[in-house]
Order: structure tokens, then C-alpha cells, then sequence
């Protein structure tokens, strides 16, 4: 029976650091990740696929921004959903075409995915989301007075937009994800955490916000009686001191252990904190979950690589 693992891409799978964003750059990036899933195929693996879409929505917004006296704007939802459209569709075609050439038979299907959350959710009273790229403070604070919008540092990185980030409560098309896997399809879905929708008077809506993509990863894992969740990012392990003298790189976590450094404060709220409450919400379960840099997937799976969090009694390896 196979192994049921959904894979959350971080944004470096489809953009590095300093790339400008082309769609060549992206394709090659998209290539390169679905090479490395073709290869957890090859091993027997079912994968159910997500990823991230900050740096794609936030160059969305600012070509809105460039063009808003020619085109009209689109609220963020729908911003997301052209997200998950046009990323969803590289994956797709990349990861099928590789398939195709190991002569393997089996569908690739992109989804493009809704999300419920609340519309009382307290996040609708403070944006906290980062999207798109960084900028200098001086830049930040000149489009915060031209906009409205609010911009914060980032981990030292620079500056960058946040949004309203509220808490994913249903994925609108589990039956149907669940219908394609079981037919044998490869599933994306919740691209960019999925597009953020409420319930109003029994209609679904659009609302402008942007659901963690980590967050929703491990709700679809748990609603999907997954064996593992791997979240995939740009570190190699999760840190505590980051960026200090005195970093220190964890191996392995129990629930408990996790939840203490969280309390502690040694996660960014933009950056590895929803990663960690994720990983922690799906160890809950009683299975695994991993945090670990793209390139090592395979090592982090089979256990060699990355921080695992665990829901047994253990102690934490720090290296």
C-alpha cells in the first residue's frame, strides 16, 4: 500500500532568491522540484503537492499598483487564484512530461482550490502575512503613504507587505481531491494556501486575504489521512537563536518540545512560526511531519535530513 505524503513547496521551489521572476526562471525551477518528485514516485510514494505563492502574488499586486489607472484592480483572492492557475499548470505540465519520459502513465491534475475560514477570525484586525518581494524602508514607507497598505521588516531581510492571515477551517474540495486520488491522479491543490472564502448566507465569498500555505497544508494532510507531511523551504533544518552566535540547529522535536520553543519566541511570525504550528498541529495526529530544504526531500523523508517532529516521547538531537 502506498505511502500518502503531502508535499508543501516552499517559494523557492518555483523562485530563488535574487531571480527576477521570468517565466523561464520559474519553468527551470519547477523542473528541477518536479524531477525530485518523479524520484519519491519511482519509490512507491502516493504525493499530494502545494505550494506557496507570496513572491507571485505580491508581483501580481504591484503590477496593479503600475497599471491601476489602465486596468482595474482585482481584489486578493482573486490574486490568488491566478496564482494557483498559472503555477499550478507548470507543475503540472513539468511533472507530467517527466513522467511521460520514465514511461509512466498517470495524470497530473491541477485544482484550482477554495478555502473556508471565518469571517470573526481576530487576524481580520491585524495583518501579519508577508507577500512578494523585499524593499527598502524607504521604498516601504513611500508606498505605505501612497496605498494604505502595510508593510514590516522581515527577519532582517528588509521590508515587505503583510496581509490579513486568517485560520483555514475546510477545504471546500476535499471530496473531489479525495475522488482524484483515488483514481490514481497526482493532486495540486490549495495553491498559495488556497483562495480564502466565507460562508454567508448559505453562498461562498471571496475575502481579500492570504491563508499560510503551511497551515492549509496540514489541514489537507489531516483531512486526507496522510502518513507524513513534509513542509519544504529554503533551510535546512529548524533553528532556535536564528541568526545569532548561539544558533542551533534541531533534528527532532516532540509536540511538547516544539510548543516550549514557541513560547520562547525562536520563530519569525513571517517566516518559520506558522511552519512549526503546522508540522505541530499535524504530529498531533500521531504521525510525522518534516521541515527540510528542498534539495534534501528524499533524505528528509527516509528520515536523514530535516527537523522531524514527533508525537512519541523523545528528547531533541541539537546540532
Amino acid at each position: 500500500m502506498e505511502k500518502t505524503i503531502v508535499l508543501a513547496l516552499g517559494g523557492n521551489a518555483i523562485l530563488q532568491p535574487g531571480q527576477k521572476g521570468t517565466y523561464t526562471e520559474q519553468l527551470e525551477n519547477v523542473q528541477k522540484t518536479c524531477t525530485s518528485i518523479a524520484e519519491l514516485l519511482d519509490n512507491g510514494y502516493q504525493i499530494v503537492i502545494t505550494h506557496g505563492n507570496g513572491p507571485q502574488v505580491g508581483n501580481i499586486a504591484t503590477q496593479q499598483i503600475a497599471a491601476r489607472d489602465k486596468v482595474p484592480p482585482m481584489p486578493l483572492d482573486i490574486c490568488g487564484s491566478q496564482t494557483q492557475g498559472f503555477m499550478g499548470y507548470m507543475i503540472q505540465q513539468s511533472l507530467g512530461n517527466i513522467l511521460r519520459e520514465r514511461g509512466v502513465n498517470r495524470p497530473v491534475v491541477s485544482l484550482v482550490t477554495q478555502v473556508c475560514v471565518s469571517e470573526d477570525d481576530p487576524a481580520f484586525k491585524r495583518p501579519t502575512k508577508p507577500v512578494g518581494g523585499f524593499v527598502s524602508k524607504e521604498e516601504a514607507e513611500k508606498i505605505m503613504a501612497e496605498t494604505g497598505e502595510k508593510w514590516v521588516e522581515d527577519s532582517g531581510r528588509g521590508w515587505r507587505k503583510v496581509v490579513y492571515s486568517p485560520k483555514p477551517l475546510e477545504i471546500v474540495e476535499m471530496p473531489v481531491i479525495k475522488t482524484l486520488i483515488k483514481s490514481g491522479a497526482i493532486v495540486i491543490s490549495s495553491g498559495g494556501g488556497g483562495i480564502p472564502v466565507i460562508k454567508k448566507d448559505g453562498k461562498l465569498q471571496g475575502v481579500e486575504a492570504v491563508i499560510d500555505k503551511d497551515r492549509a497544508a496540514s489541514l489537507m494532510a489531516r483531512q486526507l489521512a496522510a502518513d507524513m507531511l513534509v513542509i519544504l523551504t529554503d533551510v535546512p533544518r529548524v533553528a532556535i537563536n536564528y541568526g545569532k552566535p548561539d544558533q542551533r540547529f534541531l533534528d527532532r522535536l516532540t509536540i511538547s518540545e516544539a510548543e516550549k520553543f514557541l513560547k520562547e519566541g525562536h520563530f519569525g511570525e513571517g517566516s518559520m512560526l506558522p511552519k512549526v504550528e503546522a508540522a505541530i498541529s499535524f504530529a498531533g495526529t500521531g504521525k510525522e511531519a518534516v521541515i527540510a530544504s528542498l534539495d534534501q526531500v528524499k533524505e528528509a523523508i527516509e528520515g536523514s535530513a530535516g527537523t522531524r517532529f514527533q508525537p512519541s516521547k523523545t528528547y531533541s538531537s541539537v546540532s
